[in-house]
């Protein structure tokens, strides 16, 4: 398994896509730069990516700068501390504070090893972290993008792909997660960097940014 750790990484899984579906040549020239986006694994990388979901990049990057007010340092054992009083006061709904104190004691009980399940097979690292309450699909599947670095996941339910899939490969409707899922077999292995080009085209060619962490 080839790690995306550089930009010379994402330039070989650029070339690979278009050698194994030529439908991507046009998109790699329009989508400009496709970022490299890594972050350290670990809880601060799960964290921002659970704060990440279902809100705005303004909206997480808010809340994730009153965490840090808060915290001074966003960790397992200062988030399993939080009360619900402490929680609502940093703007988190009850579901993410819930999820975020499940994942610190899981991982303070020993439970969950963050950096070794970068080292996983995409689907047992899937399988493991979608087994932690408040853990979905997507968030397992960007934590292993991001953080792990892993060459061959592509996050099929994440609304701006979908779109930008569906834009830039002219089909007639937005392809849902299954139809995208069907579709991205052919990019593997690099998987990941596929979608990577597809937020990267989504807020070059449709003017929206569909990244689901900060930089």
């Amino acid at each position: 398994m080839r790690i995306i750790r550089t930009h010379e990484d994402i330039a070989a899984g650029l070339a690979g896509l278009v050698m194994l579906d030529a439908r991507l040549e046009p998109v790699v020239a329009s989508a400009g730069p496709v970022p490299l986006r890594r972050a350290d694994p670990g809880y601060p990388g799960i964290a921002n990516i659970i704060v990440s979901q279902m809100v705005s990049k303004a909206s997480a990057a808010a809340i994730w700068s009153r965490m840090e007010t808060a915290l001074g340092k966003i960790s397992a054992p200062a988030v399993a501390a939080l009360s619900d009083d402490d929680c609502r006061a940093v703007g988190l709904s009850r579901a993410k504070a819930d999820a975020l104190r499940r994942v610190a004691r899981v991982v303070l009980d020993g439970e969950l090893d963050l950096e070794a399940i970068c080292l996983m097979d995409g689907a047992t690292a899937i399988a493991e972290l979608t087994a932690i309450k408040g853990i979905g699909g997507w968030t397992a599947q960007v934590y292993l993008l991001f953080c792990a670095g892993h060459p061959d996941v592509f996050p099929v339910g994440d609304v701006a792909l979908q779109n930008a899939v569906g834009h830039a490969l002219a089909l007639d409707a937005r392809p849902s997660a299954r139809e995208l899922e069907a579709l991205t077999e052919l990019w593997s292995p690099w998987r990941s960097v596929a979608a990577r080009l597809f937020w990267a085209y989504y807020a070059t060619q449709m003017r929206r940014d569909g990244l689901p962490v900060p930089p």
